[in-house]
């Protein structure tokens, strides 16, 4: 396998894992496994870990079995796609985690127009204390009128 085919993989499992993301999130933690996610739509006090953090270990293990048989006879195609969805959830935490819910106070008072749109978008999401009627369910892309509102308030 070429680096180029490599990365080429890699970039396209990664912008693939958005779509993946977005159904997910909609259709599998604010259905059948709202159990799980329930937590994470509910006020936080002194927890460290909520249920929802499980959706790590769920996304994990397809990533790892894809970097494992994919270099047991010389490198395949399933590799690049296990380290694109291992970065996607890199950039998921970092985004997610860290700059949206501030689990780490690393980026906590960020002016980009970009990261403040993600999380205006997600705010959003959160107003809903239920599974039900919920919007903004994208992690990197979310509907543009929250990067506008972004550039407009730092002006």
């Amino acid at each position: 396998m070429s680096i180029l085919s490599f990365i080429c993989i890699c970039v396209l499992t990664f912008c693939i894992m958005e779509g993946i993301t977005w159904c997910t999130h909609k259709y599998v933690m604010h259905g059948f496994l709202w159990l799980l996610h329930e937590d994470h739509h509910q006020p936080r006090y002194d927890h460290i870990f909520e249920k929802n953090d499980l959706f790590f270990f769920i996304f994990a293990v397809p990533s790892a079995l894809l970097i494992i048989f994919g270099t047991l006879n010389g490198i395949d195609f399933r590799f690049p796609v296990g380290i694109g969805i291992m970065l996607y959830g890199i950039a998921y935490f970092l985004v997610h985690d860290v700059l949206i819910h501030q689990r780490f106070k690393w980026f906590k008072k960020t002016k980009n127009p970009y990261l403040v749109g993600l999380r205006k978008a997600h705010k959003i999401h959160h107003k809903k204390l239920g599974k039900e009627d919920g919007e903004c369910f994208g992690m990197l892309f979310v509907p543009f009128k929250y990067f506008k509102t972004a550039r407009e308030a730092n002006k």
